[in-house]
């Protein structure tokens, strides 16, 4: 279909040279006395035009193909952190849910809440997932600034120097974008 209109606009940009040429080479024979001036060469400026009106087109085409590569990945960007924003409303509540799981329960009534809270835990947990958002491992792992936010140093046997020793909140990465980075100690 572009194609076609490519084609019905050159064949107008040829017909619109072809038209001025012809112009071009009346005025050249109105010349006083029959004398062609033979600055004004009707076949070269015919082809030069033509050659202007190529260009151009080939310029145009380029840009719009620019422009249409530049929108499918704005539009691939879109759709591949589209859940980005949810994810980040949904953090402090999965922060919550962690710290509520660590109260121990002494009743029964405790231990069925608790049980609920769980369940609901694990389901986000899923549907987090399910949409490519993944935690950070940090505890035990040297320690990366691009993954991780030290707020802590502290000199603890049993790990290596720069690894982490304690994890004070979780991060979180959505497919390759590190959405909330883990805030941790580390090894003097």
């Amino acid at each position: 279909m572009s194609e076609v209109k490519d084609n019905q606009k050159q064949e107008e940009v040829v017909e619109e040279i072809s038209e001025q040429s012809v112009q071009d080479i009346e005025e050249v024979e109105e010349v006083e006395d029959g004398v062609i001036d033979p600055i004004i060469d009707p076949a070269v400026d015919f082809n030069q035009k033509l050659k202007e009106a190529e260009d151009k087109h080939l310029r145009l085409y380029a840009d719009f193909e620019n422009y249409r590569r530049r929108v499918r990945l704005d539009t691939e960007a879109a759709q591949k952190y589209r859940a980005q924003e949810i994810i980040m409303a949904l953090l402090p509540a999965m922060d919550n849910f962690e710290r509520a799981m660590k109260v121990e329960a002494t009743t029964d009534e405790a231990k069925t809440l608790m049980q609920g809270m769980e369940m609901v835990y694990n389901q986000i947990q899923t549907a987090l997932k399910n949409e490519g958002c993944e935690v950070i491992e940090s505890v035990g792992k040297p320690f990366d600034p691009n993954f991780h936010q030290a707020i802590m140093q502290v000199e603890v046997e049993g790990y290596n120097s720069n690894d982490i020793v304690e994890e004070f909140q979780k991060g979180y990465m959505l497919k390759d974008r590190v959405i909330r980075p883990a805030m941790v100690t580390v090894q003097q």
